[in-house]
């Protein structure tokens, strides 16, 4: 294509999205509406991701050695657990290690536990991590049939359940947001096609005059690129200034937790550009369906 052909595309693109003011108003809002929609469940899915893998990479197991094990015989076990496909790390606890985490995980009252430094009554422990924590149940099982492995500990019904909320929350947001996409892109479709629909005579005109369906089709593909940038302005505004206040406020109160939130830079960049994408893409794609059916033969 000529640069003066698509520069002239550019000319008419602005000169129908100012001749038709309220419709451009009618579908910059749907695009607008829809993507705050998307943009606030997508920052709450992309958090709640967050939070769901800091836990499953906390999972771990928790193997007690059988206080009968000499040093050879915890070496052996090891090794066996380390040739175990899915197992990503072991690491040796000694039980003095154990007993000091112990008392400081109790604070003040931990210095009861103090008294059994000379005699202690704990376990060695082997703490096993899987390459994938969804693993962690298969793998605790075999290691349940290893020699000396006296307690094999992973949060047993607990974990079960906290794969079965995160898989499900993780399913929901998905579904969530494709649903809310296609029904953005139902409703640039449909008000484009009023628009296109009062300038059907243009079209057929164009058509008379012998102009390609390409050079009819440009002008209202770059108005579909405009209304979705300009249906995606607001929503950038208002969620990276809503996530800046939220991050602010919550952050300071959540460090040192697990429950984390996404930092600001660059997650804020990444939505916004992410919600440009899509306000683009929906409005591309609302401007191409609607003219289609005036361009057949």
């Amino acid at each position: 294509m000529k640069a003066r052909t698509l520069r002239r595309h550019f000319k008419e693109s602005l000169k129908s999205l100012a001749r038709n003011g309220w419709m451009t108003f009618a579908s910059a809002s749907a695009v607008t509406v829809t993507l705050i929609l998307v943009g606030v469940f997508f920052v709450i899915m992309m958090n709640l991701n967050k939070v769901a893998t800091t836990l499953e990479e906390e999972v771990e197991i928790r193997v007690h050695i059988d206080v009968a094990a000499n040093e050879q015989d915890r070496k052996v076990l090891e090794r066996k657990i380390e040739h175990i496909p899915e197992v990503k790390t072991v690491q040796f606890s000694p039980k003095e290690k154990e007993l000091n985490n112990m008392i400081e995980s109790f604070g003040e009252d931990g210095e009861a536990f103090k008294l059994f430094e000379q005699d202690n009554p704990l376990n060695d422990v082997l703490v096993v991590k899987t390459k994938n924590p969804t693993d962690t149940m298969n793998v605790a099982k075999k290691i349940e049939k290893m020699n000396y492995a006296a307690k094999v500990k992973y949060g047993q019904g607990k974990i079960e359940k906290l794969f079965s909320v995160i898989n499900f929350s993780r399913n929901v947001g998905l579904v969530l947001i494709v649903g809310l996409l296609f029904t953005a892109m139902f409703l640039i479709s449909n008000t484009i096609k009023i628009t296109i629909m009062a300038r059907r005579k243009e079209i057929e005109i164009m058509r008379l005059v012998g102009a390609t369906n390409s050079f009819i089709r440009w002008p209202f593909f770059l108005e579909g690129l405009w209304l979705g940038i300009l249906g995606a302005i607001l929503p950038i505004i208002l969620i990276s200034t809503s996530y800046r206040y939220v991050y602010d406020y919550l952050e300071p109160k959540l460090r040192g937790n697990f429950m984390e939130l996404l930092e600001f830079n660059p997650f804020v960049f990444q939505v916004s550009g992410l919600l440009l994408l899509m306000g683009a893409l929906i409005g591309i794609w609302g401007s191409l369906m609607s003219v289609r059916k005036f361009l057949k033969v």
